[in-house]
């Protein structure tokens, strides 16, 4: 197993690099989303930017598995640690949907525009699903169950952007404030499921082998 850590060095340090580029950016979006959604009074914005805090805990956990790539005991633990925390990030962030929606349903407001958010949500579009496809192509390489598992949540996020650019798009063009919240509310099943699955450690067992 070692020779496998071994032989998988490169992979590994784009791995880390893959991370520490999900944390940087993931900072960066967070706090313009939430700034610009608390300006525009857009609880989905908000919650957008809540979304790559998340993103930000899942890629912190993944570098500190990463600290021991080795397939040894204390490897081990930290692969199970770490895919359990993923799966709970994903829970929350479920969690953080059905709340926004109900919030946004009891509110009853009307967001104003937010240009700032419509090309945040333009540009995560492009750059979390290219980030996401690597994480996921690395994590299999390397073996590691719990960076695959954490690449699904970056290819969430890729969701979530283009939920958000319709939801914004939309209530810019036609004021349709409503439109992201039956989109939201759909994806919710699929992230319970991958969460239930991450903190079982069953997610990607035949991908990761």
């Amino acid at each position: 197993m070692i020779e496998v850590a071994r032989t998988a060095g490169g992979s590994i340090s784009l791995a880390r690099g893959l991370l520490w580029l999900t944390l940087g950016w993931n900072i960066i979006e967070g706090v313009i989303a939430v700034s610009s959604g608390i300006v525009a009074g857009s609880v989905a914005l908000v919650g957008f930017g809540l979304d790559s805090f998340i993103e930000v805990t899942a890629a912190g956990v993944l570098l500190w598995r990463l600290g021991v790539m080795e397939h040894d005991e204390a490897a081990q633990r930290r692969e199970a640690t770490a895919h359990r925390v993923v799966g709970v990030t994903f829970i929350v962030l479920a969690i953080y949907i059905v709340a926004q929606v109900a919030y946004t349903l009891a509110l009853g407001g009307q967001p104003e525009e937010s240009q700032v958010g419509l090309a945040l949500a333009i540009v995560s579009l492009i750059v979390m699903p290219v980030i996401g496809l690597l994480k996921r192509s690395n994590g299999q390489r390397i073996g590691s169950r719990a960076l695959v598992a954490e690449s699904s949540e970056t290819l969430i996020c890729s969701y979530l952007s283009l939920v958000l650019f319709i939801g914004l798009g939309a209530n810019a063009a036609f004021g349709w404030w409503w439109a992201d919240v039956a989109a939201a509310l759909a994806m919710v099943p699929w992230i319970v499921r991958e969460g239930l699955e991450g903190i079982r450690g069953e997610s990607c067992a035949d991908d990761c082998g």
